[in-house]
């Protein structure tokens, strides 16, 4: 009975399964923001990031240009002007502004009011399509530089950062969900363009970059670092329906006021000043993307304020080039650090270091622009996931167990979906009726604003988490305040001067508050 008992005694007690720990930064990254890979692995990785560029820098000019009257040629020379200047403006934003890996590219909220510009009754007196085509781009530049001046106001003087200061991981959640959840017009409904394409793009993406590494084991990870190049290559069969290779020229460096010198109108630049607030939110949700896929801390509003101003440098640069469009931050290449688990900033420089490149030897930009669509799409449903769940993610710091809570976060995310839903049949006439053709500027901004999923979401949820979740110490412990505080101040965290500092000391001339 003895030894029973003491073999009883020696037993091993199981313990009870825990939740999984909360943490600050994103575990398994193997190149956080100051650890570069190896030359040619951050090279092919640079090139890849570019590619990812090139979807949303080939769709704008595809919708605009033609709508201004120009052919091929116009094209192919805008769609040049902006990956220049979304090459500068990647650099700079690495350089100087938020210093996360985040690449900027033209912005899709800014195609309203450019429609608007080009409907304007003034320039139906053109004699030519060409003619028109240069007086509507002087009129985009003119309230395109006007909005960029309103930006870099918001941003480097601070308006940003104080009004990001009073964010929570609670309505931080919708702000960044909503930021890839919100381009679900972008995934599926343009691979299905060429369903033929698009399925087998999304079905061997999805199969290199999750199954295949699980039966293919290897020393340094190849297929899912590499997984969209991989599959660009595998189903790519390239074409030229585009016309941007037989009309892109060898050789073309843009440079300012190409087109003359922009015009400008006081209702116009209002309107593109709603697409610049809207490109704020979903800027700000792909920086907390990029840095939690950096493995970096929160970044700090001080931070974010910085780098809003310098999006706004970029829209001035746009403006300058004739882009058609304002910038932003690229949600699809936030996504992509999650797929290869490479969140390098020095990856992000490499890649506007090929932007500039192919934007001026633009035959050989036009051969990787001409890439279907239908395949972009394919990528851009795996990669808007990742900036998706990227916002989930804070819900660790939330507690879930509170009515509070799940109401602020469902309902917030809800209407974030809602709302845009009821705008964008207003805007495209289902709606609207007789009134599309007496559309003003004011009625441009309501329709910016409201139609953007990520602008409604972090609007409601702002409010709900202002007026309910800031009475007492039990509240904003719910809501993740508590924890929250210390990324509020820059100084309060020492390590973000690992992660955000300004180089060559400029921190002490442009301290972060």
């Amino acid at each position: 009975m003895a030894n029973n008992g003491a073999v009883g005694g020696n037993k091993k007690v199981e313990e009870p399964p825990q939740p999984h720990p909360v943490k600050e930064q994103m575990p398994g990254i193997q190149y956080c923001i100051n650890s570069p890979p190896p030359w040619l692995e951050a090279l092919v990785l640079g090139f890849q990031h570019y590619l990812l560029t090139l979807g949303i820098t080939v769709l704008i000019p595809s919708i605009i240009v033609p709508q201004m009257g120009g052919g091929n040629a116009e094209k192919a020379k805008v769609i040049q002007s902006l990956l220049f200047a979304s090459g500068l403006s990647t650099l700079f934003q690495s350089l100087f502004g938020t210093r996360l890996p985040v690449v900027a590219v033209g912005s899709y909220a800014y195609l309203i009011p450019v429609t608007s510009i080009i409907q304007a009754s003034r320039y139906s007196s053109c004699a030519t399509p060409i003619e028109r085509f240069v007086h509507t781009m002087r009129g985009i530049q003119g309230a395109l530089i006007i909005t960029a001046c309103f930006q870099a106001v918001v941003g480097f003087l601070g308006l940003w950062r104080n009004a990001v200061r009073f964010l929570s991981p609670l309505s931080v959640v919708p702000f960044v969900t909503l930021s890839g959840l919100g381009l679900y017009h972008l995934g599926f409904p343009m691979l299905a363009k060429c369903v033929e394409v698009g399925l087998p793009g999304i079905i061997i993406l999805v199969f290199i970059s999750q199954y295949l590494p699980r039966y293919m084991q290897q020393e340094r990870p190849i297929y899912d670092r590499f997984a969209v190049l991989i599959t660009v290559v595998i189903v790519c069969c390239r074409t030229d329906r585009t016309g941007l290779i037989s009309e892109a020229p060898w050789i073309y460096i843009p440079y300012p006021l190409q087109w003359g010198a922009p015009t400008f109108n006081a209702g116009e630049a209002f309107a593109m000043m709603a697409a610049s607030f809207v490109s704020l939110f979903e800027s700000t949700g792909t920086f907390f993307a990029a840095a939690r896929y950096g493995s970096a801390t929160p970044v700090p509003p001080s931070v974010i304020s910085r780098g809003t101003g310098w999006l706004g440098v970029g829209v001035l640069i746009n403006g300058m080039f004739g882009c058609v469009t304002g910038t932003t931050a690229s949600v699809e290449n936030a996504g992509l650090l999650a797929l290869t688990k490479v969140g390098s900033r020095r990856v992000i420089q490499i890649s506007a270091g090929f932007m500039i490149f192919f934007s001026v030897f633009g035959k050989f930009g036009a051969v990787a622009a001409s890439i279907p669509l239908s395949i972009v799409g394919a990528l851009y449903c795996v990669l808007f996931s990742y900036v998706s769940s990227a916002g989930l993610g804070f819900l660790q710091f939330c507690n879930l167990n509170s009515f509070k809570t799940k109401f602020i976060l469902g309902f917030s995310i809800f209407m974030g979906i809602s709302v845009p839903q009821y705008f964008r049949e207003y805007y495209h006439g289902g709606l609207r009726s007789t009134h599309i053709q007496h559309s003003t500027w004011f009625n441009n901004i309501i329709t910016v604003i409201f139609m953007s999923h990520t602008t409604v979401a972090a609007l409601v949820a702002f409010f709900f988490d202002l007026t309910l979740s800031r009475e007492n110490d039990e509240s904003r412990k719910d809501c993740g305040l508590k924890w929250w505080e210390k990324f509020s101040i820059y100084n309060s965290d020492v390590r973000n001067d690992e992660f955000y500092a300004l180089p060559c000391c400029l921190n002490k001339l442009f301290p972060a508050l």
